[in-house]
């Protein structure tokens, strides 16, 4: 044929000829399509190109193109309009309208993987490299070979992990029994499980503020009402916790004592007293979210208990897991409570998911009781703190404005404030396009914020290579945002 530039003539005879190909059939390389029609190779290029943004064909760099699979035609959608009404027309027994709204934006906005390229300070999970991957592996083909491992678990889970969280729950005292312990599907779950056993649709629910989102969106999703109480560097501000009682009615307090998400705060000791002598002259249960004890630093030295293990009252219904320490896929934890509400957490869970898988439950059982679980520990704990001074370090190098409200010595992030005038939306959606991806601060608020906030994760990264890197792409997305 005659010389041609145009790529949409070239692109034009291609879509003509992919009929003579079957479906994932390679094409004829770029130098036979230069030759064979007389175009440059840069034509040949943006006509391939333009045949694979419509969908007909596919370009896998060094292999070539091939003919793509036939697009399926969506069917027609019909007339959900009638599904607003349905969905918002909720009410209480009392026909009092009940607010229940599933926002999973603060939850997604660490579950949601990057793209390629982009470093990940948005992470609520360690890095495949500070997982013990070698060792679940082990613990699952030692589990699977577990006589009855496949079989049904009781309703309460294995006997033997309930022993295990309820000494790691109780200490050396034993103040926490077998019998007192739910084995549950994570914190998430255990979580939901409370908040259903505790609390009827439209009623008040005290919460930390700033608090871990997807305790938010369970209590929203469930009917209830989350008022913020404020905290500050020693936990939540008690004074203002026995007002909110006072004030909503509520009859239960979310807080996480020991390193909170996101501010990194612990429970100062008399505070720890307070709150549950608070929460017993309200009549009221404290749901301690124990999600960090197993990401304390190796600098954090002996750790407060959790309120559990000082608590003989059943005031303290306590969630912790194994998730965040280990795998995002090792989805096992534990409830412990004391007293007649032990059973509504067991029927509600019951009733909700029936029980644990046993083999997740055996592999956890294996992984716990391997000479591998202390070291992985020590590991992990050793290259927190390793991170953590390492994105410290590169804050106050690269951007001492966003320096941490706090430096913890448990989790694995730090918590922002934003300089006044910088729009955290902004600085989120500009920080993407310079290829780092962090946590906005609006979702770990019930209410208004007092100001722009970040949550930057420092376990989800490669190394602290990686870091400094991510640190440099949010000092230009910090510049971009304030011109």
């Amino acid at each position: 044929m005659q010389e041609r530039s145009s790529v949409a003539d070239l692109a034009d005879l291609l879509r003509k000829d992919l009929d003579r190909y079957s479906e994932g059939e390679k094409l004829p390389s770029s130098r036979a399509l230069v030759e064979r029609y007389r175009v440059s190779p840069v034509t040949v290029s943006r006509a391939l190109a333009a045949l694979a943004a419509e969908g007909l064909v596919i370009t896998r760099p060094g292999a070539g193109a091939f003919r793509a699979r036939p697009r399926v035609r969506a069917p027609e959608r019909g007339d959900t309009s009638w599904q607003e009404l349905s969905l918002s027309a909720e009410t209480a027994a009392s026909g009092e309208p009940v607010p229940r709204t599933v926002d999973a934006s603060g939850v997604l906005a660490t579950l949601t993987a990057p793209p390629p390229g982009v470093v990940e300070f948005n992470g609520g999970y360690l890095h495949p490299s500070l997982q013990p991957e070698r060792a679940l592996a082990a613990a699952l083909a030692r589990a699977g070979r577990r006589p009855g491992a496949w079989g049904r678990p009781p309703v309460g889970g294995l006997m033997e992990l309930r022993e295990w969280f309820a000494r790691e729950i109780g200490g050396p005292a034993g103040s926490v029994a077998a019998g007192d312990v739910l084995i549950t599907a994570g914190g998430q779950s255990a979580i939901t499980t409370a908040l259903r056993a505790l609390a009827p649709p439209g009623a008040a629910v005290l919460v930390e503020s700033p608090t871990y989102p997807g305790m938010l969106a369970v209590a929203r999703a469930s009917g209830l009402r989350p008022v913020p109480v404020p905290a500050d560097a020693d936990g939540v501000r008690t004074d203002l916790l026995a007002a909110a009682f006072r004030a909503t009615g509520a009859r239960v307090f979310v807080g996480q004592p020991l390193y909170q998400n996101p501010t990194g705060a612990v429970l100062a000791p008399g505070r720890r007293r307070e709150v549950l002598r608070v929460a017993r002259e309200a009549g009221a249960f404290v749901i301690e979210d124990d999600f960090a004890r197993r990401l304390a630093h190796d600098d954090a030295g002996a750790l407060p208990p959790p309120l559990a293990a000082d608590d003989p009252d059943g005031v303290v219904v306590h969630v912790c897991s194994l998730t965040k320490v280990a795998s995002p896929s090792l989805r096992v934890g534990a409830l412990a409570a004391r007293g007649p509400v032990l059973e509504r957490l067991r029927a509600i869970q019951v009733v909700d998911s029936f029980f644990v898988p046993r083999p997740l439950q055996e592999t956890a059982l294996e992984l716990v009781g391997s000479p591998a679980w202390p070291r992985h520990l020590r590991s992990v704990a050793a290259e927190l703190r390793l991170r953590r001074e390492a994105l410290l370090t590169e804050l106050l190098r690269q951007a001492p404005e966003l320096g941490p409200v706090g430096v913890p010595t448990g989790g694995f992030h730090l918590w922002l404030r934003l300089p006044d005038g910088t729009s955290e939306g902004d600085l989120v959606t500009a920080a993407l396009r310079a290829g780092v991806a962090v946590a906005p601060g609006r979702p770990y608020f019930s209410a208004e914020p007092p100001a722009g906030h970040l949550r930057l994760s420092f376990a989800g990264v490669a190394g602290t290579g990686e870091l400094a890197e991510g640190v440099r792409r949010l000092r230009a997305a910090y510049d971009e945002v304030r011109t």
